[in-house]
């Protein structure tokens, strides 16, 4: 049974958050997930615990629900439907401007409405989305310089790999709360605005990929050399 906490002034506290830390076991698994750095899916958190799959399920996904965890499918770019990986959610970071907020809100809604592979759909529209923002950046002999101005204005905290050319690590993001709501659909708006910058810019879009959770930290974008 989960109770609201009170303050230290004496007031109750009753905050989605808080409610769903009234369980003991989801505390626990909060605290395994903050630890691995590189998320956990469910299968992983099952290992440590004992619980059954399904409660574990249960658990990680009403932690999602409340912000405290971020979930998203670490597919590296391969077919099929990877089993959802749960990360601890960072502190908020800043906002990406509000026209882009309003936008990917938008398309958010529609493909939510839409049916059918939404993460495919999102990547369509994401494509030409970023070859708008593309012809607004400075020139850039790599156009995978062109990808780290854009998304740093953005609000993505993009870091090049020195050790791995076209290797884009990515340490915050911006449309957070729309990631919680439908996963799949904004890693896809994001992969295709990455895909629509190298294509504006010249560069190989086709066979780039996104993965979330492909660093301790950090969503890891590759753009084939």
């Amino acid at each position: 049974m989960e109770t609201p906490s009170v303050g230290p002034s004496g007031e109750t506290i009753d905050t989605p958050q808080h409610r769903a830390l009234g369980s003991a076991s989801r505390v626990s698994i909060l605290q395994l997930v903050r630890a691995a750095g590189g998320g956990l899916t469910a299968a992983d958190v099952v290992a440590e615990t004992g619980l059954h799959l399904s409660t574990v399920r249960a658990h990680l996904d009403r932690l999602a629900e409340t912000g405290l965890l971020v979930k998203a499918r670490a597919s590296g770019g391969q077919p099929g439907r990877p089993a959802w990986r749960y990360r601890a959610a960072t502190a908020d970071p800043a906002p990406a401007p509000a026209a882009y907020r309003v936008l990917a809100a938008a398309l958010l809604d529609h493909l939510s409405k839409a049916g059918g592979d939404t993460r495919e759909a999102a990547a369509q529209a994401g494509e030409g989305w970023g070859r708008q923002l593309a012809t607004a950046a400075r020139e850039h002999a790599d156009p995978v310089d062109t990808v780290v101005e854009v998304l740093d204005g953005l609000g993505f905290g993009p870091r090049r790999v020195p050790a791995e050319p076209g290797t884009i690590h990515l340490h915050t993001c911006p449309f957070l709360e729309l990631v919680g709501q439908n996963p799949d659909a904004m890693c896809g708006l994001h992969l295709g605005v990455v895909r629509g910058i190298l294509e504006q810019r010249g560069g190989a879009g086709s066979g780039t990929v996104l993965e979330p959770f492909g660093a301790p930290a950090a969503c890891v974008v590759r753009v084939p050399s």
